[in-house]
């Protein structure tokens, strides 16, 4: 007795994203624009650090000098 001929059918496999796979990918298109704005805001921190710095130095001149002018 002979075994019947095995027909190879053809097998479509679509792989269909998991949830972490989906949710890390709208994760990186939600990141994009916080980086943005986190890169934003920290420039802007930057800055008003600088902005304080030259005050806390002037005030500092203007101290020293109106101490260094008294009798």
């Amino acid at each position: 007795m002979q075994a019947a001929p095995v027909r190879a059918t053809a097998v479509r496999a679509t792989a269909i994203p998991s949830f972490t796979t989906a949710l890390r990918a709208v994760e990186s298109l939600l990141m994009s624009s916080g980086q943005r704005t986190a890169r934003r805001n920290a420039w802007t921190s930057v800055l008003e650090d600088r902005r304080r710095a030259k005050d806390r130095i002037e005030t500092e001149r203007v101290l020293r000098q109106s101490v260094a002018g008294r009798p």
